[in-house]
């Protein structure tokens, strides 16, 4: 059985930075991706980043590029979501999911097992 577990979230103030994680067991050896999403209040989730597991091909949406950095670490079945200089529009549940077949895109919403979400929550 397949789990995700996300941690990491919390309050920070604009400008500072959290680290999320996410935990997983039970996926397949031969799974292709790990992605982050997030969903702010009265809006629809959306693409945040996403990394194969081979580590060959990584993707970032524009809203996040050149603050975010996300990286993974399979001997710990973990992938981390750096985020550094944070403002308040980045509040929001921030999910991770797991792409088991290759995609054309990173950024598509049909992952096949997400996580129940960590709050992330910055003031101004």
């Amino acid at each position: 059985q397949v789990q995700l577990v996300e941690s990491g979230g919390g309050l920070v103030q604009a400008g500072g930075s959290l680290r999320l994680s996410c935990a997983t067991s039970g996926r397949p050896f031969n799974s292709y991706a790990m992605g982050w999403f997030r969903q702010a209040p009265g809006k629809e989730r959306e693409f945040v980043s996403a990394m194969s597991w081979s580590g060959g091909n990584s993707d970032y949406a524009d809203s996040v590029k050149g603050r975010f950095a996300i990286s993974g670490d399979n001997a710990k079945n973990t992938v981390y979501l750096q985020m550094n200089s944070l403002k308040p529009e980045d509040t929001a549940v921030y999910y991770c999911a797991l792409l088991i077949r290759r995609t054309f895109s990173l950024r598509t919403m049909n992952y096949d097992f997400w996580g129940q979400g960590t709050q992330v929550t910055v003031s101004s």
